[in-house]
């Protein structure tokens, strides 16, 4: 799963970041020109009387994604939604620069050193780049963007473009950077009434407890029935890998953005300890409750 949200990953930012740059009958193809009151979208020109139709636009896809949510959960949430995004962006630069998550702590408990300085200032440089050409991107939508990236260039931005490309970057910033799963936990609505929308058919991910308990470490070689053991090692790295920080074994829970990041790290243990796949994976509670292997 881990595979299907970097896929995701390229083909989002391919299409931000690629979009801008398309010409379309010698225009930008995707322009909402404010200062004009025209919005291009390819062939397609809006004025001002015609938003009603771009309110349709906006209004189906809200309801594609209440029926999406409906039958598959949050999927938006766990493989193309910004904040997920972005956040996987930065959290692969902080490894590259500073390393995994237990050489990122013994680098923080060091001294400062000269290496320490510049494996800090290089991710904050990087996270300060990426979040600049984001936000540059972003005005690239309203404001022509190769005028724009003149004006760049030569310094020579405009008032209202300078602040909304410093706005959005540094909202990338705080938010990727920093602030992460913070946002989905305490500031996105779409996590407060989602569970509205499901159901006990809708897509989750869920941990078996009829086979997973009770839980316990035991050898490689040893027979969990006999010690009286369900599948379940309590390696705890279900828990450790989770963004929001929550434990899937304790049930269905509010602040589970659907990742799958558990699914992985539970599946590599069950291939170490020769058991089935699946003790946590997509299912439905009444998949669970009935016993069913598939949704």
């Amino acid at each position: 799963f881990a595979t299907w949200r970097w896929a995701l990953v390229w083909l989002t930012q391919l299409v931000f970041y690629g979009l801008p740059w398309l010409s379309w009958n010698g225009r930008q193809a995707v322009l909402f020109d404010l200062e004009s009151q025209r919005f291009y979208l390819f062939g397609l020109a809006l004025y001002p009387q015609d938003l009603i139709y771009l309110a349709v636009l906006l209004v189906l896809a809200t309801l594609t994604l209440f029926f999406v949510t409906a039958v598959a959960g949050r999927v938006w949430c766990g493989y193309a939604c910004p904040q997920t995004v972005y956040t996987e962006i930065f959290l692969w630069v902080e490894r590259r620069i500073e390393g995994s998550h237990h050489a990122r702590k013994s680098l923080d408990e060091k001294s400062w050193t000269a290496e320490k300085v510049a494996r800090k200032t290089g991710k904050q440089a990087a996270w300060l780049l990426i979040s600049l050409w984001t936000g540059f991107t972003f005005v690239g939508y309203f404001t022509p963007i190769q005028p724009l990236a003149t004006a760049l260039a030569t310094l020579s931005l405009g008032a209202w473009e300078s602040f909304w490309i410093g706005f959005y970057g540094l909202a990338t910033y705080l938010n990727a950077g920093y602030l992460r799963e913070q946002i989905c936990k305490h500031a996105c609505p779409y996590a407060r009434f989602q569970g509205a929308m499901m159901d006990r058919d809708t897509l989750v991910i869920g941990y078996d407890t009829a086979r997973g308990e009770s839980r316990g470490s035991r050898p490689r070689s040893a027979d969990p029935k006999a010690l009286g053991l369900g599948d379940c090692v309590d390696c705890t790295l279900c828990v450790q890998v989770c963004p929001t920080g929550i434990d899937i074994r304790d049930g269905l829970q509010s602040n589970c953005i659907g990742c799958a990041a558990c699914i992985d790290v539970c599946d590599s243990v069950m291939e170490q300890m020769q058991y089935p796949q699946g003790l946590i994976r997509y299912t439905t509670q009444n998949g669970l409750a009935h016993g069913w292997d598939k949704p």
